[in-house]
């Protein structure tokens, strides 16, 4: 086994128990995940703001009930994401909307370098990509949006949504084959 992941995970169980005890401990916890959260959210919803409001109500949920956090069941990571997960999809049944992310608010990351033409065929390709996900099953732009949006590893993705590790790489693996399939022929043109 991987010592790194032995450490990341005893010191992950160590900061989880010192909060269920401690709440001024919370802000390493809050610290570790902010990010991986904040992308996961923006990866769902395409709107910053919105993202952040989000985000914010994860670890108020968090905090709330992280003394109902049994280490026992499951790692910590997982229990987190789906609260992520439970929290944005609330947020979107209540907006009675269905919309997934632009990977121009997580990706576009324009350099000085970039002219405003190529900005503006980035700008294309991602929009083009996005109207590709979106016709994506659920389950797929789910796990695209916990990997690219969250970073997650299929491991971690697998214990939070309750599939095996490989079936997530080959879902993955297929609706990014899809994707490829259908960019291809516009951009061998």
């Amino acid at each position: 086994m991987d010592s790194t992941l032995t450490s990341t995970a005893y010191d992950e169980q160590v900061l989880v128990a010192r909060a269920q005890v401690e709440p001024a401990a919370f802000t390493a916890i809050y610290d570790l995940y902010f990010s991986r959260i904040y992308h996961y959210a923006l990866y769902r919803l395409q709107d910053a703001q919105t993202a952040d409001d989000i985000t914010s109500q994860v670890f108020e949920r968090v905090i709330a009930k992280i003394g109902t956090y049994q280490p026992e069941r499951g790692p910590f990571a997982p229990w987190l994401f789906a609260i992520a997960r439970n929290t944005i999809n609330s947020h979107l049944r209540a907006c009675q909307m269905r919309r997934w992310v632009s990977l121009g608010a997580v990706t576009n990351r324009a350099t000085s370098h970039s002219t405003l033409e190529e900005i503006a065929i980035h700008n294309e390709q991602i929009a083009h990509l996005m109207k590709l996900i979106s016709k994506l099953d659920d389950r797929s732009r789910d796990l695209i949006a916990l990997k690219f949006g969250a970073g997650l590893t299929n491991r971690r993705i697998a214990e939070m949504v309750g599939l095996s590790e490989s079936n997530v790489g080959v879902i993955l693996y297929r609706a990014i084959g899809q994707l490829r399939n259908q960019l291809e022929p516009i951009y061998k043109e």
